[in-house]
C-alpha cells in the first residue's frame, strides 16, 4: 500500500503544475483561489485610493473607486482564464488595476479630470486589442532576451514596494517600526517554512497560509481597524460612466505609449507563466489572446470608471512559488473578486488586512517573478550580442529611477515615462535586439515549432 501511494503522489502535482485545463479537487481549489486575491488586493485596490486622492474625491467616491475596481478585475480575470473566441489566454492569469499607467493618469488627472482619463484608457484599450490580433506577425519582436529582461524588472521594480509594504506602507504613521517589520518577518518565515516542509496542497498553499498567520497575529496585537467593514454596504451594483467619458489627444498619446509597454509586461508575464508553471514556451494564441485581453479589459475598466487593467506579476511570482498553473484555481478567484465588487463587506474584510502582513508575503513572491525572468533570459544563448542588451536594458530599468534628476530635466510625458524606467528598458531592449547584428534566428525558429507542436488537436483548445 505504501509503495502504491508512493507511485500515485506524484501524478496530480504533474496534472495540476503542467496543465492550465487541469482543476484541482474544490476543497484544495476555492483555497488557492483566495491565495491568488490576497496576493492581488492591495495592488488592487491601491491606484484607485491614489487617483481619488488626486481628484479630490469624498469618502463615499473612494469607497465606490475601490469596488469598480474589485468588480472590473474579476470580469476581466473571467475573460483570461475562460476566454471569449480568440480573446483571453485561457491560462491561470489574475487582471488587476495598473500601476504602469499611474506615471501618466496622475497629472492627467490633475490637469484634465478622471473623465479624461479613462477616455483615454477606452482608446488605449482598443489599440492593445488590435495588437493583440496581429501579435503574431510580430512575435519575432519578443525573444527570450526581450520578454526575459521585462519580466525580470518587474521583479525588480516590485521589490521596493513588497519591502514599503513590510514596513507599514508609504505614510503609515508607524512606518518601519519593529512591530510591522516583525510581523512581515513572521509571514516571511512561516511562508518559507510551510512552502520548504509542506506537502501537497500544504506546499502550494503556502502564501495563504502566511498571510491568514499573519492576519491573526496581527489580530491578537491590535493592529486590525474592522472599521472599513463596518462602513461597508452589503450590496452594490457599480454604476458605468459615472464620470463620464473625455478625449484629449496629449491623454490619448500618453496612455497609448503606456499601453504598448504594459502590453509588453503581459508578453513577459504569460511566458514567465509558461516556463516557470507549464515548463514550456507560450504560444501564439496564449499571448495573442491575453494581450486582447488585456485591451479589452483596460476599455471595460474605463466604462465602469476605474484604471486601465493588466496582468498581475504578484501572482504570476505566486503561480512559479507554487508551481500551481490550473486556469480554473484563478477562474474561482475572478469569481471572489466580482462577489467582493458587489458586496463590499467582504472587500472591505480583506481590506483591513495590515500592509505589512502583505508585505511579508510579497517580499517572496516578487522576489520570485524576477526569478522567472533569469529563467526565460536561461532560454537565449548568453553571447556578447545578448549581454550588450542586458547590460544596456538592466542600467537604463534600474538607473533611471534612482537617479529622479534626469527624468524632471525632460520636459512634458517624456519625464514621466523616464521615471519608471521600465518603459525606456523595454524600449532599448526591444530597439536594440532589432537592430544589433547576429539575432539568434534559429532559437526563435526552434521556439516557433516547439509552440507549433504544443497546440493541441482540438481547435476550441
Amino acid at each position: 500500500m505504501t509503495e502504491a501511494t508512493t507511485q500515485a503522489e506524484p501524478r496530480p502535482s504533474r496534472t495540476v503544475n503542467q496543465d492550465p485545463d487541469a482543476m484541482p479537487p474544490l476543497g484544495k481549489a476555492i483555497p488557492l483561489g483566495i491565495q491568488h486575491i490576497m496576493a492581488m488586493f492591495a495592488g488592487n485596490v491601491t491606484p484607485p485610493i491614489i487617483i481619488a486622492g488626486v481628484i479630490g474625491a469624498t469618502t463615499g467616491e473612494q469607497i465606490f473607486l475601490i469596488q469598480v475596481a474589485l468588480f472590473v478585475a474579476g470580469i476581466a480575470t473571467l475573460v483570461q482564464t475562460i476566454g471569449m473566441g480568440p480573446i483571453g489566454a485561457r491560462l491561470p492569469i489574475v487582471q488587476g488595476t495598473s500601476f504602469g499607467f499611474l506615471p501618466v493618469a496622475l497629472p492627467l488627472a490633475g490637469s484634465f479630470g478622471l473623465a479624461a482619463v479613462l477616455g483615454a484608457s477606452l482608446i488605449a484599450g482598443l489599440l492593445q486589442v488590435v495588437l493583440g490580433a496581429f501579435l503574431k506577425k510580430i512575435r519575432h519582436w519578443f525573444s527570450p532576451v526581450v520578454t526575459g529582461i521585462v519580466v525580470l524588472l518587474i521583479g525588480i521594480t516590485l521589490m521596493p514596494v513588497g519591502l514599503k509594504y513590510a514596513a507599514g506602507g508609504v505614510g503609515s504613521p508607524d512606518f518601519a517600526s519593529p512591530t510591522n517589520l516583525g510581523l512581515a518577518l513572521f509571514v516571511l518565515v512561516v511562508t518559507i517554512a510551510v512552502h520548504q516542509f509542506g506537502r501537497g496542497f500544504l506546499k502550494a498553499a503556502s502564501i495563504l497560509v502566511g498571510l491568514v498567520s499573519g492576519y491573526l497575529v496581527a489580530i491578537a496585537l491590535g493592529m486590525v481597524d474592522f472599521s472599513s467593514v463596518a462602513d461597508a454596504a452589503w450590496f452594490s451594483f457599480p454604476k458605468p460612466f459615472q464620470y463620464g467619458l473625455e478625449f484629449h489627444l496629449t491623454a490619448i498619446i500618453g496612455m497609448a505609449l503606456i499601453m504598448f509597454v504594459v502590453g509588453l509586461e503581459t508578453i513577459g508575464n504569460i511566458s514567465a507563466i509558461t516556463i516557470g508553471g507549464a515548463g514550456r514556451m507560450a504560444k501564439d494564441r496564449e499571448l495573442s489572446g491575453g494581450v486582447m485581453a488585456d485591451g479589452v479589459a483596460t476599455s471595460f475598466a474605463a466604462i465602469f470608471n476605474t484604471l486601465p487593467n493588466t496582468a498581475y506579476a504578484q501572482n504570476v511570482g505566486l503561480i512559479t512559488l507554487t508551481g500551481v498553473v490550473s486556469r480554473h484555481v484563478v477562474t474561482i478567484g475572478g469569481i471572489l473578486l466580482i462577489c467582493m465588487g458587489l458586496f463590499p463587506k467582504l472587500g472591505g474584510l480583506v481590506a483591513a488586512m495590515p500592509h505589512a502582513v502583505l508585505g511579508g508575503a510579497g517580499v517572496v513572491m516578487f522576489g520570485m517573478i524576477a526569478s522567472a525572468g533569469l529563467k526565460i533570459i536561461k532560454e537565449c544563448d548568453l553571447n556578447q550580442r545578448a549581454m550588450l542588451i542586458i547590460a544596456v536594458s538592466l542600467s537604463l530599468g534600474i538607473g533611471l529611477p534612482a537617479v529622479k534628476e534626469i527624468a524632471e530635466t525632460m520636459p512634458g510625458q517624456l519625464g514621466l515615462l523616464l521615471k519608471s524606467g521600465l518603459v525606456p528598458a523595454a524600449l532599448a531592449a526591444l530597439l536594440l535586439d532589432a537592430i544589433l547584428p547576429g539575432k539568434p534566428k534559429r532559437e526563435l525558429a526552434e521556439a516557433d515549432e516547439t509552440a507549433a507542436a504544443a497546440e493541441p488537436a482540438n481547435p476550441e483548445k
